[in-house]
């Protein structure tokens, strides 16, 4: 806050949270500790790159104007993340019903006799707000569920609803699971059991044709046939 006469500005540095391509604005504001109209114009070392609105205007007795100062979206951040920038607020007194519009570059030269006040305003850059971690909602694993409790002490019902149905999700999910691996369990039983029972019938095949010559070419038949319903079913099973 300054100490001038005329006009009091908060803040004297101009804090801009600085992000890369993203128009940044701060506000300034002017209060006038006189019975006097006030006029002021802001002027800046570095026009192009900001925007004031209003750059000229009038403060009434007694009250206080809001000036908006924009900073233009930037291509590429200083590498010290310093500004040299400068502003300068410039407040003189002015006649009684003096408006805006009436306001002239005039009025501000000391050359010409006005009794201009001056204050002068610095550029900071600051670390813009980082956005607010996110909150899990329900217990933390491992422990008992727990209702929110509103500000009269009692227990928040849709907070205790939301949890119970989080919890409901992965009790179906398991009993589909479970119903799965008991299928497949199954069928891989019934497999074994079909292989086995194959098996037993090739090795009956094999002491049958150690009897009767005869009976090798009916063998490697049956033989071949068996081993196309092993092949068959275990593709089937996959």
């Amino acid at each position: 806050m300054s100490n001038s006469e005329l006009l009091t500005v908060e803040p004297l540095d101009l804090q801009f949270p600085f992000e890369l391509r993203k128009q940044i604005s701060c506000s300034l504001y002017l209060t006038n500790k006189t019975d006097n109209h006030v006029a002021f114009k802001v002027k800046t070392t570095n026009p192009k790159k900001y925007c004031v609105r209003p750059n000229t205007g009038v403060v009434l007795p007694r009250s206080t104007c809001e000036v908006l100062v924009t900073m233009q979206a930037q291509k590429e951040a200083p590498s010290d993340m310093q500004c040299k920038d400068k502003f300068l607020l410039q407040g003189v007194t002015a006649s009684p019903g003096i408006t805006a519009k009436d306001v002239t570059p005039e009025m501000f030269s000391k050359e010409a006799g006005y009794l201009v006040e001056e204050t002068k305003l610095r550029v900071t850059y600051v670390s813009p707000p980082q956005p607010p971690s996110p909150v899990h909602e329900g217990s933390e694993e491992g422990s008992s569920p727990r209702a929110s409790v509103s500000d009269n002490g009692q227990a928040s019902e849709f907070s205790f609803q939301r949890f119970s149905a989080d919890k409901v999700e992965p009790q179906e999910g398991t009993s589909e699971a479970r119903a799965l691996i008991t299928k497949l369990t199954e069928e891989k039983q019934s497999a074994i059991q079909l292989n086995n029972k194959l098996q037993r019938e090739l090795e009956q095949l094999r002491r049958d044709s150690k009897r009767s010559q005869s009976g090798i070419p009916l063998m490697y038949v049956l033989l071949f046939g068996l081993i196309g319903l092993i092949l068959g079913y275990i593709m089937k099973s996959t």
